[in-house]
């Protein structure tokens, strides 16, 4: 029995919580990359890589309740090309309805010398390794990382090996974003071509954006006889990206009549998925960002906003809704009740409880109070937290900045700092310097500021403004991320929340833990 889908059928494998969190300071914690790999499976996503389970006790975790919770998807798990990476990749997705291991080497003359390997050498460890997964786990994926700059000859023989070992799927990654479309295509069409085995096996795809060409590639990839196309919601991942899933899925659906393929993917569930990632991650979406961008399907030139209301076809080839868009953008005020915000919350996406329903609601009222026009983008914002904040040890009372021409800025702030309250004013370079002096004058540390980022959430003066901050100290990463129609109190809360979450880590988390998991979300 082959392994190969339908010819017209492509299988998505999503690499947000793996490849995705890679992304320096895309952290996620636990619960989060739970509710990311919940709405991937709802989504209709084939494959999804759960994460690195040798790489930290986190990881291995957060792979192990993904597996267990999984309905649709098949679960899969990374690992060297190592005895103790591939059982304790296995050890995590085992419960899975539909287990996977990936297991990975380096092939290209680079990758070779960083363990020192001769290619007879590692041929030998590929066809251990390999073995190995597959005496395991009955779906076996493997991966010669940088195969698009691994000698042809030497590329063939040892996708031969891995396939005559057991692996079921072969990716070819593009790991440092080096080729070009006709590269791509060319190469997987002359691997199942030229490999014996080849057509027994699904070939796959993943390819890196450094030069902006992941998408592309990865169309090209598919053209020459890829099944399987790797990505990641919004194109996260190290460097510049990964081949981004609502650009190929979308690309597929819209341009159907020159890529005749198909996938399993739920489209209208896209944008609810890429806010959220954008949330948790801390990682803003541009906003001339390819489908999901803020202004995808937005039409500013007169000539474009004319033809649009004469036929919206005109600009635009696909419909906001196909993507899970609302027709609408402004229709809640402050007069709005609470039955009218969870009907909103429900068309866009989050289902919530009657405790969470009533926190957003008290969030809602005083922010429609401020703002004269409450937009769904500033909606999802009060979404991005609904924890009661009551047990961190450090919360802000009250802040007041001065700042002009004049002279530098002065930050008068108020802080209960495990139950009591402490007042500091401090002077910098601007409001938002003298409000982290302020911080640190209150509680004293070391914390370096790693990204201090803002955004708006809306148009107009009264916009909220969302606010990341990462910190780092003594190797441990925490992310803090706070919207507010004041950008300086935003500012302000996203410093203090990063460092609650350090605290968290230093204090109340064991040994083991990764720290790339620490992050926190607040949209007060």
């Amino acid at each position: 029995m082959t392994n190969v889908p339908e010819q017209d059928r492509v299988l998505i494998f999503d690499t947000t919580l793996r490849d995705g969190e890679q992304s320096p300071g895309a952290t996620m914690t636990h619960d989060e990359k739970l509710e990311i790999a919940g709405l991937l499976d709802e989504m209709g996503v084939d494959i999804i890589e759960a994460g690195f389970p040798i790489a930290s006790e986190g990881d291995f975790k957060a792979v192990s309740e993904i597996a267990a919770n999984s309905r649709n998807s098949v679960i899969c798990g990374l690992a060297r090309a190592n005895l103790t990476d591939i059982d304790r990749c296995w050890e995590a997705v085992k419960h899975a309805a539909q287990p996977r291991i990936h297991t990975f080497i380096g092939t290209s003359p680079l990758h070779r010398a960083i363990p020192n390997l001769t290619m007879d050498e590692m041929a030998g460890k590929i066809h251990e390794t390999v073995s190995h997964a597959r005496n395991l786990c009955d779906n076996v994926q493997w991966s010669p990382m940088d195969a698009t700059r691994t000698e042809w000859e030497y590329l063939c023989r040892v996708v031969e090996i891995a396939i005559k070992a057991g692996a079921t799927t072969i990716n070819i990654p593009d790991t440092v974003g080096y080729t070009a479309p006709e590269e791509s295509a060319s190469l997987i069409r002359r691997l199942i071509e030229t490999v014996p085995g080849a057509d027994d096996v699904i070939f796959a795809t993943h390819c890196h954006n450094d030069l902006g060409m992941a998408t592309a590639n990865a169309l090209a990839a598919v053209a020459g006889g890829a099944r399987q196309i790797e990505c990641t919601v919004n194109g996260l991942g190290e460097r510049a990206g990964n081949t981004a899933l609502e650009e190929v899925v979308m690309a597929l659906k819209v341009r159907h009549d020159i890529l005749p393929w198909t996938t399993g993917v739920d489209t209208t569930k896209i944008m609810h998925i890429s806010r959220r990632v954008s949330t948790v991650s801390g990682f803003p979406v541009q906003y001339n960002k390819a489908i999901v961008g803020k202004n995808a399907f937005a039409h500013e030139s007169g000539i474009h906003q004319d033809g649009m209301l004469k036929n919206a076809e005109t600009f635009e080839i696909m419909r906001p809704e196909d993507v899970g868009l609302t027709a609408s953008n402004l229709v809640m005020g402050k007069h709005s009740g609470r039955a009218a915000l969870r009907d909103k919350l429900k068309q866009l996406g989050h289902e919530v409880g009657d405790n969470q329903l009533k926190d957003i609601f008290v969030r809602f009222k005083e922010l429609a109070d401020r703002k004269k026009e409450v937009y769904d983008e500033d909606i999802i914002a009060l979404v991005g937290t609904t924890a009661d904040q009551t047990d961190d040890r450090l919360q802000i009372v009250s802040l007041k900045v001065l700042c002009g021409t004049g002279g530098p800025a002065e930050a008068t702030l108020e802080m209960e700092i495990d139950g009591k309250e402490a007042i500091a004013t401090e002077h910098g370079d601007g409001p938002v310097d003298a409000t982290f002096k302020a911080v640190r004058a209150l509680y004293p540390n070391e914390a370096r500021l790693q990204l201090y980022q803002v955004h708006a959430v809306t148009e107009g003066t009264d916009a909220q403004a969302t606010v990341s901050v990462r910190l780092e100290e003594d190797g441990v990463i925490a992310t803090g991320q706070s919207a507010d129609t004041d950008t300086v109190v935003a500012s302000a809360r996203a410093y203090v929340n990063a460092l609650n979450r350090l605290l968290v880590r230093r204090e109340k988390t064991g040994p083991g833990t990764d720290a790339r998991e620490v992050s926190y979300k607040d949209v007060s």
